[in-house]
């Protein structure tokens, strides 16, 4: 009897385990990572860390172009794409991938669950709360710990780089590149962008086929 109680007993505690972690058809929380670390910024909530994943929310792979002729016929065909800065996984660690926009505004999502990627409006929201004056942005704000930035504001705005739409890549360690969820017109979207030597914080508008790192925004 002893022995029985112990099997039953053992049985319930699974059961709780399985329980409690999310058993069933609940949505799981993000496609690849859980609990991203979040620093409130104004009102907004945003990560403190560009994208790093390789599937869409539903699952899907997101196609990985290592060659430059990969990447331009991704763009070319309007086809989601990602890659490392140099095709390199070691700079993934430090400022994540690289995304053309197609990815960015794909229907299976790229943003984790609970998360989206901000619009051009929520970005301005951002800069307009931070200043737009480089002295400020970098001894006072400080987007990042690079660039003589303090990092107080939490953002952690690290200068990923870009990657052409001939596949080149170039600025890493110079500027931070951000997609917007905004498009402007059929060959163009809205990005956000940092350059480190002056400080100059603004937004613009570039060819959809570029590949820029993607930071989220908490709904």
């Amino acid at each position: 009897m002893k022995n029985v109680s112990l099997i039953l007993t053992a049985v319930f505690i699974t059961a709780m385990l399985v329980t409690s972690c999310g058993g069933g058809n609940e949505t799981p929380l993000s496609n690849e990572f859980a609990l991203p670390d979040v620093t409130t910024i104004g009102n907004q909530w945003w990560m403190t860390k560009n994208l790093n994943v390789s599937t869409f929310r539903n699952g899907d792979p997101i196609p990985e172009a290592k060659s430059d002729e990969e990447w331009e016929k991704a763009g070319q065909n309007k086809q989601p794409a990602w890659c490392y800065y140099d095709n390199d996984p070691t700079n993934g660690v430090k400022y994540g991938k690289l995304y053309n926009w197609y990815a960015v505004s794909d229907s299976r999502g790229l943003a984790p669950v609970g998360y989206h990627i901000p619009s051009d409006a929520e970005w301005t929201i951002l800069t307009d709360y931070l200043g737009r004056a480089s002295a400020k942005m970098k001894s006072e704000q400080g987007w990042a710990e690079d660039g003589n930035g303090t990092n107080s504001s939490g953002f952690s705005g690290l200068p990923g780089g870009s990657r052409s739409n001939d596949g080149a890549f170039g600025d890493i360690g110079k500027n931070g590149n951000w997609w917007s969820s905004s498009e402007f017109n059929t060959y163009s979207a809205w990005f956000c962008y940092l350059i480190y030597f002056d400080g100059d914080v603004d937004r613009y508008y570039y060819n959809k086929e570029i590949g820029f790192s993607v930071r989220c925004l908490r709904d």
